[in-house]
Formats: structure tokens, sequence, C-alpha cells
């Protein structure tokens, strides 16, 4: 990650994003494939998931937001 920014080598990797509307999801930050650069994050990717990998990562979201929560009480 760290070569990727301060080489600007804009390298596809798996991390945690804030998503603004990818995959259905606002205002959370959620592990999804991104480009990343020397501009941080550059370009996040929407894969296609099929039923049971949309099931895993809504719940996984579900989650983040629970415990989101019980931190920002």
């Amino acid at each position: 990650m760290v070569e990727a920014i301060l080489l600007d080598r804009k390298r596809l990797i798996g991390l945690s994003a804030y998503l603004t509307g990818q995959y259905g999801v606002r205002d959370l930050f959620v592990g999804v494939p991104a480009l990343l650069g020397a501009g941080g994050v550059e370009r996040i990717y929407e894969v296609p998931l099929d039923p049971a990998e949309r099931a895993a990562f809504d719940e996984a979201v579900k989650n983040i937001r629970e415990n989101v929560g019980l931190v920002t009480r």
C-alpha cells in the first residue's frame, strides 16, 4: 500500500474504503477492491456478486454498522 501511494503505482488492492453509494452502501468504510495511487483511493471497483456473495456482503455491512454504532455512542 505504501509503495502504491508513494510511487503512484496504481495498484488494485482489497482495502477498506469509504463508500458513497457503491454496492448500495453510503457513509461507511467497507472492504472492497480499489485502485490505490498517489491520490489515495482513486477508484472503487464494483464487481458482480452472486446471490450468496451478496448476502455475505450485506451481512458484513450490517455487522460493521452495528459495531460502528457501539463505538460512536
